[in-house]
């Protein structure tokens, strides 16, 4: 497979991949374009390893962790792709609003995570990932994926929380 065909594959995944690691489709576009700017110096290489599509999946998220622009960290968009959008597994009857207004609360709450915590999750319920194989990819311990995993759920459900105290408030 030619550098170009597999661009033109694997585009559309490598962004959705990048928009729920940043949070931000732009940012998402930008660390996207200097992966497969670099992939494509390096394309001969990259087709020896087992898994080319593994490969460039971790230089995204690789850029990601390293990512150096400031507003990266904390920007989130409220508009462009949703995690509704993303895993619209849940079945029966749904009200779409309700879904959006509570993705919303969720990238919102995601981006009071750091990017190591915010990556191991991804990695962990986007990406479908063990324990050992997000260590390998971000280059720590299982057990501080482990650890990163439970102090990010800690924090979103205090999130969570704190929002639904505010909301009752609000009523009374």
């Amino acid at each position: 497979m030619t550098f170009e065909q597999f661009a033109v594959a694997r585009l559309p995944s490598l962004l959705r991949y990048a928009v729920v690691l940043t949070g931000d489709r732009d940012l998402a576009q930008d660390v996207v374009q200097e992966v497969l700017a670099r992939a494509q110096v390096r394309w001969r290489r990259i087709t020896g390893a087992d898994s080319p599509e593994a490969y460039v999946r971790r230089m995204v998220l690789n850029e990601y962790l390293s990512w150096r622009r400031s507003w990266a960290v904390r920007n989130v968009h409220t508009v462009g792709e949703r995690l509704v959008d993303i895993d619209d597994a849940r079945g029966g009857v749904r009200d779409h609003a309700h879904d959006v207004v509570e993705a919303d609360e969720l990238w919102h709450r995601l981006a009071t995570l750091g990017r190591k915590q915010r990556a191991v999750l991804v990695l962990r319920y986007y990406e479908q990932l063990d324990d050992d194989a997000i260590a390998d990819l971000i280059g720590c311990s299982p057990a501080t994926v482990r650890s990163h995993a439970s102090r990010a759920l800690k924090t979103l459900r205090l999130s969570s929380e704190r929002q639904h105290r505010i909301h009752a408030e609000e009523k009374s």
